[in-house]
């Protein structure tokens, strides 16, 4: 993949992130492009899908398993505005996503590179190429600007 279409693709994850925040979730968007070149756009849903696996990552995997008609996305590239909580990147690697291009560092969930390396561990079967820190500052202001704002919101009420 090309740097231009990876920028083009972390831009159209960070406006499904702000879809996210503006429905009160956590603002994480994801991106999915197939080797076919569809592409699966989705958002962080936990708390109006009342399911505490509706992550951004998780629902675009779950939305190209169903259109390909399979459970194995080889030769794909996911694109996420934050990096992958354990959960996500055990779906990642069971669907044998070729690729993950990711935003901001999770430093307290994250699985890929920040708290564990799950996408790199040799002894799992499949591995994953990783490339982070994409558009970094733009998902990180997002969050930041999110939780700010529902600590100011919290506190007036």
């Amino acid at each position: 993949m090309s740097v231009n279409r990876d920028l083009e693709h972390m831009q159209m994850a960070l406006e499904q992130a702000r879809v996210a925040a503006r429905a009160g979730e956590v603002p994480v968007g994801a991106v999915l492009v197939l080797e076919d070149g569809q592409i699966f756009a989705s958002h962080n849903a936990p708390i109006s899908l009342h399911d505490a696996s509706a992550h951004a990552e998780m629902r675009v995997i779950r939305d190209a398993c169903i259109a390909s008609l399979n459970y194995r996305l080889t030769g794909s590239t996911l694109y996420v505005t934050l990096e992958p909580c354990a959960m996500c990147a055990g779906a990642i690697i069971h669907a044998r996503v070729a690729r993950v291009v990711y935003g901001a560092d999770d430093r307290k969930t994250g699985a890929v590179t920040s708290l564990y390396q799950l996408l790199a561990d040799k002894r799992l079967n499949h591995q994953t190429e990783i490339t982070g820190g994409v558009m970094a500052d733009g998902a990180g202001t997002l969050l930041k600007q999110f939780f700010r704002d529902r600590r100011k919101h919290n506190k007036a009420q």
